[in-house]
């Protein structure tokens, strides 16, 4: 255990590298014992599961044992936001400050990179739906000049979800790989390579997955010379898992092979005009099956699907329309490397569509059909993803397994995650820890549960929310997320917010901004940046958002975050969960409820001088025996009922100095006395 201890405790020491090279850096002792525990498992090549209350530091926790251990590491975060802060911030400043010769590497989906390809022949082509996609395009050109990596994220003129990303990036199907006459510019090639030749490699979990099952982005090659995997943000780890062990296959995919099996007709075969024509009817089968649900955005089993004859007689024609155009495609294939890959990429969908309407074993699989604005997605999802991923952790030679979140216990009993991702029962046991935030909640935060809300289920219960959510928006003066489990509900609550907070003419008005307004970081940097700013938002804001300082002192959650009764997978989980003789609503729906309230929960308090009040509406967590498992995992705040003692406390912190400034000058701050309760 010494090895453990010793070079960890100098790293962390109060007057060691890490506080004299890294601002604002502060030795915790959760932190270091974290550490420990973690470069024990790195080092015995044991699994390791660790919760780390917002503030512990849970990334230099697993940065330093893993630089220091020497062995190469892959790190994989639940989102490309994280991976550029890990890669740009966090492993530079780690690295520096132990002095330790390590090189490092950012690997992304190719979807984030420039394909120099793709984005000359779509220049060429000219088709754009709207004279901003063209000037985009001709953005991303002068970008693909300049850029020495050719990551979308550097490209600051063009936004990352704008359209014209489509025409200038490729993907897993249109690839041409070896084949590609522009190879030896290729953006993705280059970020393997750098990955292949790195001690760290930072990727993100839908990446991870993606190379596991395919073995297309590196990561095939990369796992086998690994010596230890790190999964930060973990929790996202089951319902990743889930996506890329299952099958799909869209509409978007069809009409994306038929575009590009007409540019490469113009381009190699322009004399096949019976290619064009069988593309165009892909294009029209594609759209009337989506056309076949009307203008409705929603998931069905397919059982319930297979019960509108529109389903079953469009999805017959999407079918055949797969196999006329293959007939014509393969007879054109060999006069160009475009046209090959056009039909190798026919022939996978074809053959997944195949078998999605006809699976050969399906009982541990649910079909169901997802229906958005413009496509159709058929889906075949694992009910339990625990033995898949127990076998990739069993795959290959030995090496070390860490997975570290903010929420992964209930309470702090971390034995619902060990079970969902096949951990649980592994010899040797998984190491184990939950620490604690080092945060004083007690005086930096209220919880409130307003008394007298109708159940959930109620039709007036969205205008029973905003009534409680206007006086403490009020009194924050803005400052607020209003964070909604459902679209639906946050629409509407934006709407009453905005009626309710035009009411009074009088007061200063409040931006009120909504999601999908615009991108997700626009919106917050919209957010931090007015400093009175109302924001309704859903299920993408509810984690892996961070807004210190006094922008954010409200966060209002309307109702607990159990899955809707209508998603397909989860009901067929609780049928499967039933006929095991197992109670799925304690043992699934209730702990992945925690699991998103903590995280919603999470986005109040981000620094030791954030002070604000958290609302959870719903009176299911106060009146229900289950309550307790609720608001006992949610960090230790004083709690009340009262509307009045709720007003006063926002109130009061507009009133009292930002507690940085009673911190930075030892002044100690104000204490309020509220009683808890409930």
């Amino acid at each position: 255990m010494s090895l453990c201890v010793e070079p960890l405790s100098r790293a962390f020491a109060a007057d060691g590298p890490l506080a004299a090279a890294v601002p604002g850096f502060r030795a915790r002792s959760q932190q270091l014992e974290m550490a420990q525990r973690i470069f024990e498992a790195i080092l015995g090549q044991r699994v390791f599961v660790g919760e780390a209350g917002t503030g512990t530091g849970k990334t230099f926790a697993y940065l330093v044992p893993a630089l220091l251990s020497g062995g190469r590491t892959i790190i994989s975060t639940g989102t490309r936001t994280l991976q550029d802060q890990l890669f740009s911030r966090d492993l530079p400043a780690v690295r520096d400050a132990l002095k330790l010769p390590v090189t490092m590497a950012l690997l992304k989906g190719r979807a984030n990179y420039v394909c120099p390809y793709h984005l000359a022949r779509n220049s060429r082509d000219g088709r754009f739906q709207t004279a901003q996609d063209a000037a985009d395009l001709r953005a991303i050109a002068r970008f693909a000049q300049i850029t020495q990596c050719g990551d979308k994220s550097e490209c600051a003129d063009v936004r990352e979800d704008a359209v014209a990303w489509m025409a200038a990036t490729s993907t897993r199907d249109n690839c041409l790989g070896q084949d590609c006459p522009d190879i030896k510019k290729c953006f993705v090639l280059q970020a393997r390579r750098a990955a292949m030749d790195a001690d760290v490699v930072v990727v993100n979990h839908h990446l991870f997955f993606a190379d596991i099952m395919l073995k297309d982005e590196g990561m095939g090659e990369l796992l086998p010379s690994c010596a230890t995997v790190i999964f930060d943000e973990a929790h996202q780890l089951p319902e990743t898992a889930s996506l890329f062990f299952g099958e799909s296959i869209s509409t978007s995919q069809a009409l994306e092979l038929a575009r590009d099996i007409r540019s490469e007709t113009v381009a190699a075969a322009r004399d096949c005009t019976a290619l064009i024509d069988e593309a165009r009817k892909l294009e029209k089968a594609a759209k009337d099956f989506r056309l076949a649900f009307g203008s409705e955005s929603l998931k069905l089993p397919v059982a319930q699907a297979a019960q509108r004859e529109a389903f079953t007689t469009q999805l017959a024609e999407f079918a055949r329309a797969f196999s006329r155009l293959e007939l014509v495609l393969a007879s054109q294939a060999e006069r160009s490397e475009g046209l090959a890959n056009c039909l190798r990429r026919e022939r996978e969908l074809a053959a997944r569509l195949e078998q999605w309407r006809n699976p050969v074993a399906a009982e541990e699989m649910v079909r169901w059909v997802e229906v958005f604005t413009h496509a159709v997605m058929l889906n075949a999802t694992p009910l339990d993803v625990s033995s898949l991923f127990r076998r990739q952790l069993e795959a290959g030679h030995p090496r070390a397994w860490i997975f570290t979140s903010a929420t992964l216990a209930i309470g702090t009993d971390l034995g619902h995650y060990c079970q969902g991702i096949g951990i649980a029962g592994l010899s040797p046991a998984p190491l184990m820890g939950v620490w604690g935030s080092p945060f004083d909640y007690g005086e930096q935060a209220l919880l409130y549960a307003p008394a007298g809300m109708p159940n959930p289920n109620s039709p007036l219960y969205i205008e029973a929310v905003v009534r409680v959510a206007l006086p403490l928006i009020r009194a924050a003066c803005g400052r607020a997320f209003v964070l909604c489990t459902s679209l639906r509900a946050m629409r509407r609550i934006h709407e009453l917010l905005a009626e309710g907070l035009r009411q009074n003419p009088e007061e200063e008005p409040l931006p009120l901004l909504l999601q999908g307004e615009a991108s997700r970081t626009e919106l917050l940097e919209r957010f931090r940046r007015m400093g009175n700013a109302v924001l309704v938002a859903s299920q993408s804001f509810w984690e892996g958002v961070d807004v210190p300082g006094d922008a954010l002192s409200l966060v209002i959650i309307d109702k607990l975050p159990f899955a809707p009764p209508d998603d397909p997978v989860f009901a067929a989980r609780v049928a499967h969960m039933e006929k095991q003789g197992i109670n799925p609503f304690l043992n699934d729906q209730l702990p992945r409820a925690v699991i998103n309230i903590k995280q919603g929960a999470g986005r109040l308090i981000r620094s030791e001088s954030d002070r604000g009040l958290l609302c959870i509406c719903d009176p299911r967590m106060i009146d229900k025996s289950y309550g307790k498992a609720v608001w006992r995992s949610l960090p230790p705040m004083r709690r009340t009922r009262e509307q009045s003692v709720a007003v006063a406390f926002l109130e009061g912190l507009r009133a009292e100095p930002p507690l940085s400034v009673c911190l930075e000058e030892g002044v100690p701050p104000r204490k309020k006395r509220i009683k808890n309760r409930g």
